[in-house]
């Protein structure tokens, strides 16, 4: 039986999930049942794409071959799975669950094993990509698990993918992923700065754009953000309370690693004075309401 030919279920419907779901449908896939705790997101969800509105989780995994998780953090995760009454671990022997958030490495090796024990199978899918990516199938998608469960999903991978890697072992990917969001959460928090120090200083804003972009300061998120720090447009693509948990994730590997991460601890604490401010749900260049004169919380 071909993927294509195989009933895929979605858990975790957010602005990723969604977007993932409806490119499949799109590429001629069988979304077969779709679950969010917010009944209501999932029954529109499910009416657009012809498929079940799944009331348990145990339903999913029945009315599906593969599932593919995209929940918040490790705690929603053992919900999920480690549920006592509802979870998608009941009836699972022979099923797939490809798991996309961005988790502790621990959470990947935990379901793993537990899923062995049932007759399951679980892939790490760790996506280094944004809302926009998830609906058009161009994610750049780092797994970690067995290679031959990787191989014997290639096909979806790709089509949900512009950028695919095998990582490794389980908890490899999830590695990986920590480490890229770190990276990116720093740069992002020392663009904000950067950009926050010239605007006081009265220098043209775009000059600074240029002349960064042409030199030592030049960064992928100089061009992703700058303008929306510039201009106050904080639409969410990525949160500011999903980057304080992802520096968390890293600081805990690098913790684990004996490395010491101050860069990673100050980008945190940025991102949580966000969250505590109740602006969490600010996309990641809203670090910049922190760092421009007059905008946020302490300024």
């Amino acid at each position: 039986m071909s993927t294509k030919e195989k009933r895929i279920g979605f858990v975790g419907l957010g602005r990723m999930g969604a977007n993932m779901a409806r490119n499949l449908k799109d590429r001629g896939y069988q979304v077969s049942s779709v679950f969010d705790i917010n009944a209501e997101i999932a029954s529109s969800l499910a009416t657009e794409l012809n498929s079940q509105h799944a009331t348990s989780l145990a339903d999913v995994t029945a009315q599906s071959d593969i599932i593919l998780t995209v929940v918040t953090n490790d705690a929603a995760m053992d919900s999920i799975f480690f549920g006592e009454d509802d979870n998608l671990f009941q009836g699972s022997a022979g099923k797939l669950f490809i798991n996309c958030a961005t988790l502790s490495p621990e959470i990947h090796v935990k379901l793993e094993n537990a899923a062995a024990e049932v007759g399951a199978q679980t892939l790490e899918g760790c996506m280094a990509s944004s809302i926009t990516q998830a609906r058009e199938g161009t994610l750049y998608l780092m797994i970690g698990g067995k290679e031959e469960v990787f191989n014997s999903v290639k096909d979806l991978l790709d089509d949900l993918s512009i950028n695919l890697r095998f990582v490794g072992e389980s908890g490899k990917a999830a590695q990986v992923k920590a480490l890229v969001n770190m990276v990116m959460n720093i740069n992002t928090a020392a663009l904000a700065e950067g950009l926050g120090i010239a605007d006081a200083l009265g220098l043209d804003l775009n000059m600074i754009c240029e002349i960064f972009s042409q030199t030592g300061a030049n960064s992928r998120v100089l061009e992703t953000d700058s303008e929306d720090m510039i201009g106050r447009d904080h639409e969410c693509y990525f949160s500011a309370e999903h980057a304080a948990k992802d520096s968390g994730i890293a600081i805990a590997v690098a913790e684990g690693a004996g490395i010491d991460v101050p860069l990673a601890k100050a980008t945190l604490s940025q991102y949580q004075k966000m969250v505590d401010a109740g602006l969490g749900e600010l996309d990641k260049s809203g670090v910049a309401e922190l760092t421009f004169k007059g905008r946020g919380p302490g300024n």
